[in-house]
């Protein structure tokens, strides 16, 4: 197996590179030459006590972990890949709670509950909404003289007013929602200054916001997914602390995940002038997944082996964490023509974009969709000559493939 040629100690979980930039070059390497490759951390830079992670790189590999949750687990370490070195391990410990870091068959009691809000029905029934709402954010926005940040005035707003009319969070509130999420992901950017305990306090009062909602709820049903999903007694049913773990883990994949897929489409969009135009004239329908296969909102998620296994040829042992990187699965050529081509008109396009398949797949992944191709099809209405103002200001963060300000204009 030829070596790959990547610098010393060069880790893709490295907050200050995903501040610059993703790894794709770094990543076509390791796919060409190896593509299961043990990085090693010293330190206890990720807050894990151990001495680093495979990072798993081709499609068919990040598919293969993603599928076989008896082998490679969410439960042990979390999905978190890195938290940073100051993380007490009770902390790391009591993300288990999520559901996004539980195992079969607990998660599958958790995920049979919670997808009664995801039914096609259920998100057919927000769609006129929501289409309302895309357009009176950009209207909103277009009421700006020059410049202004898409972030803030477009690319959030949907994805937060979504989850407001999903589970009945008056859109007043929203905020509070946004400021919680963003203070719960941005620990490793210095321009936030957040700290672990300023994190923690925000997931707490996130939890405690949503537990409430679900007591009120019990008490006093209403025709809303809240209700549906902890008062229904005869069908099973989340607890009020169950219930607010699931709304901090919405308000993280449901709102941080679709903001920047919306982000980047739309610094892609301006950066190819082409597509746009295409977009503009045709509205395909394949334009949200490609979107979101560029943009891979979410570059990695880890899982720990819980037995000695075989993977790429290489040899994983029992507690090894293994990071699947979806950023190098969505680019690699064994399963995309032309990769590095953002192409609106792809089809098929098997990307990893929400998960690699398996009992994580993304739950909310129609939800998504639709909230990329309103949101795309009401600038394009109404702002069709948008011009970027400045490059992207990224997210320094580990997993996260963030951006926290595009200035725009109207032309």
């Amino acid at each position: 197996m030829p070596c790959p040629a990547l610098p010393e100690g060069f880790d893709f979980t490295d907050p200050d590179l995903l501040h610059h930039r993703v790894p794709l070059p770094e990543f076509a390497e390791l796919r060409r030459a190896e593509p299961v490759r043990w990085i090693p951390q010293t330190g206890n830079v990720a807050g894990f006590q151990d001495e680093g992670y495979w990072a798993v790189t081709r499609h068919a590999d990040v598919k293969y972990v993603s599928t076989h949750p008896e082998i490679f687990s969410s439960y042990l370490n979390t999905a978190i890949i890195r938290f940073n070195e100051h993380i007490q391990r009770d902390a790391i410990d009591a993300q288990r709670l999520i559901m996004l870091n539980m195992d079969p068959p607990e998660h599958t009691r958790v995920r049979q509950i919670v997808q009664r809000g995801f039914t096609p029905r259920a998100i057919r029934a927000l769609e006129d909404r929501l289409r309302a709402r895309a357009h009176a954010i950009v209207q909103g926005a277009l009421a700006h003289e020059g410049a202004f940040d898409f972030v803030t005035q477009v690319a959030c707003e949907l994805p937060l007013q979504a989850i407001a009319e999903l589970i009945g969070i008056p859109q007043d509130d929203r905020a509070k929602i946004f400021d919680w999420s963003n203070k719960m992901i941005a620990y490793d950017d210095p321009e936030y200054a957040i700290t672990e305990e300023i994190g923690a306090q925000s997931a707490a009062e996130l939890i405690a916001y949503a537990m409430n909602m679900a007591a009120e709820r019990k008490q006093c049903p209403a025709r809303d997914i809240v209700s549906t999903l902890v008062a229904a007694e005869d069908e099973g049913n989340l607890g009020s602390d169950e219930f607010g773990f699931f709304v901090l883990m919405l308000s993280v994949a449901g709102n941080e995940t679709t903001r920047n897929a919306i982000t980047h489409g739309m610094h892609a969009f301006l950066t190819h002038p082409g597509q746009w135009d295409l977009y503009k004239r045709e509205r395909p329908a394949t334009a949200a997944e490609e979107i979101v296969r560029w943009a891979t909102p979410v570059n990695a998620f880890q899982r720990t082996a819980t037995q000695d296994t075989e993977l790429g040829g290489r040899q994983i042992r029992k507690g090894d964490r293994v990071g699947i990187f979806y950023a190098s699965a969505n680019h690699d050529p064994e399963v995309f023509d032309h990769p590095d081509t953002f192409d609106i008109t792809r089809d098929p396009n098997p990307h990893l974009g929400f998960g690699g398949g398996g009992p994580h797949f993304c739950l909310g992944k129609s939800l998504a969709a639709l909230e990329i191709d309103l949101i795309f099809n009401a600038i394009a209405d109404a702002m069709p000559n948008l011009e970027l103002v400045g490059e992207p200001r990224r997210l320094r963060s580990a997993w996260i493939n963030g951006v926290k300000e595009l200035q725009v204009s109207t032309g």
